[in-house]
């Protein structure tokens, strides 16, 4: 079985397939569950994390630690994947490579707004390192001027995550209501999707993964600590999903 944790980065593209099955973005838990469904294959997007834990780094361990091929892009997946390429999870895309490298530091940096379940993850603002590759491209198409660029990305870097969209942008950083309006326009009609784009670099990746499990050659160990037993009380040791 492959599964794949995605939820507003996935909006609106067309991404189903027998190949793999889409779960909603994963909290804590989430993946340790999806191991002992019997996962082989796991691609992690999408993460929730305010107002519940957010993915812990120990249960992609243990599905590394089981042989489950663990793999991350786009947004919380490519932040899990750079903490932990060191044990074995795969990263990838332009994102994972950011973080990666340390030219991505902040998991605000591709954190946004969305609605619930129930309105499919509806995205409500934009996530930074969108709105940096699309201001970019503006100034190389020559459509947005340098001043404007300087400005749209000094506005962008300080805007709270959830309150980040192209309108907000542009009304703040341009001071000529009718250019402002022009200026969004322009955004909207040149933006760049990083996250959706590594997002199907994930899935790709997926689809190609066999869909068993490999033999762990680790040089570390798993360790069910008592935080890991109190947890998943379920969990025996030598568990395999």
């Amino acid at each position: 079985m492959r599964v794949i944790f995605a939820g507003p980065t996935l909006y609106g593209a067309e991404v189903s397939s027998p190949d793999f099955e889409i779960r909603p973005p994963a909290r804590q838990g989430d993946v340790y569950r999806a191991i002992v469904d019997g996962a082989n294959v796991i691609g992690l997007i999408d993460g929730i994390y305010e107002h519940v834990p957010a993915v812990w780094h120990k249960e992609i361990l243990f599905g590394l630690s089981q042989g489950v091929h663990m793999l991350g892009a786009a947004s919380m997946g490519a932040l899990r994947a750079a903490e932990c390429a060191a044990f074995g999870m795969i990263g990838i895309g332009e994102i994972y490579e950011g973080f990666a490298s340390n030219r991505l530091e902040d998991d605000s940096d591709v954190a946004q707004a969305h609605a619930p379940a129930e309105m499919g993850y509806l995205p409500l603002s934009e996530p930074l390192v969108n709105v940096r590759a699309t201001i970019s491209r503006c100034l190389e198409l020559t459509l947005i001027s340098r001043e404007e660029h300087d400005a749209l990305q000094a506005v962008a870097q300080d805007t709270f995550f959830k309150e980040r969209t192209y309108r907000q942008l542009a009304r703040q950083a341009i001071g000529d209501g009718e250019r402002a309006e022009q200026v969004l326009a322009i955004l909207r009609q040149n933006t760049v999707n990083l996250k959706l784009r590594d997002a199907r670099l994930l899935i790709e990746a997926v689809v190609r993964t066999p869909d068993q499990r490999f033999t762990p050659d680790m040089a570390w160990t798993f360790q069910a600590t008592d935080f890991w037993k109190a947890e998943f009380p379920d969990w025996k040791p030598g568990e395999v999903g």
